[in-house]
């Protein structure tokens, strides 16, 4: 497979993304930024599903570096586990690795072993499906929705632990229905381009099992109105600060 060598977090982080084929975008670093620290004690374990190109897992991995953890990336796609793998190795990650799993079977084995776990799922169950087959898999869901998958991830929770999202906006009544009774102290960051603009994406984060309310969190701006990055995007994106951080 034909790929690219490109970089992450200011360039501190390499990254292998096929030229013809699902790319990474700066969705994948939000939601990385939602796993707060003091969160993650020494032993945890994360796992990102629908790991891709290894985007979320790869920022995760330089965030938390210092920490004593295994993060593991599960992908549908043989061809992305096998390069996210080489992004790994690349970049020392030696507590990083991608397996191969398609989240639509039972997967007993992975159930409740995980602390934190983090999706950023295909965005759609209904939208014409890319021709490209990696796109398709990375842009629509297939032969599944949002609440099977939903409840896959949470199954491979641990009680307590902690599950973090990015989604389309209009599909928070979905989540929020798909974690109701499952998880609580849900946090809702709405993600918006500019000021004076919708918010398109979404970031929750919310502890399984837990029944502290929800919170809708200030709004975060990727882009001052000059269009540049703000000044929070900037620390999440290039500097690699989690957004309980800032």
């Amino acid at each position: 497979m034909d790929y690219t060598e490109d970089y992450l977090l200011n360039k501190t982080v390499k990254i292998y993304q096929p030229i013809n084929g699902y790319r990474a975008a700066i969705d994948a670093v939000f939601l990385a930024s939602m796993v707060a620290v003091d969160k993650i004690k020494s032993g945890a374990k994360i796992a990102d599903i629908g790991s891709g190109t290894g985007a979320v897992s790869l920022c995760l991995a330089a965030r938390l570096k210092a920490q004593k953890i295994e993060i593991t990336g599960f992908e549908i796609q043989s061809n992305l586990v096998d390069l996210s793998n080489q992004s790994a190795t690349a970049n020392g990650f030696d507590f990083l690795r991608y397996e191969l799993c398609d989240i639509r079977e039972k997967n007993n084995d992975k159930a409740g072993i995980f602390d934190v776990v983090v999706t950023n799922p295909p965005y759609s169950d209904h939208d014409m499906p890319s021709p490209n087959e990696s796109k398709k898999y990375a842009h629509n869901m297939q032969n599944f929705d949002l609440n099977k998958w939903l409840s896959a991830c949470l199954k491979m929770l641990k009680p307590k632990g902690y599950f973090a999202i990015i989604n389309r906006t209009e599909a928070l009544n979905e989540i929020l229905l798909a974690l109701h009774n499952k998880a609580g102290n849900i946090q809702i960051l709405p993600l918006y381009s500019k000021e004076g603009q919708q918010a398109k994406r979404i970031l929750i984060v919310a502890e399984k099992g837990s029944h502290a309310p929800t919170k809708i969190l200030p709004p975060l701006y990727t882009h001052d109105n000059e269009g540049n990055y703000s000044k929070e995007a900037e620390k999440i994106l290039r500097q690699a600060q989690g957004y309980f951080d800032l």
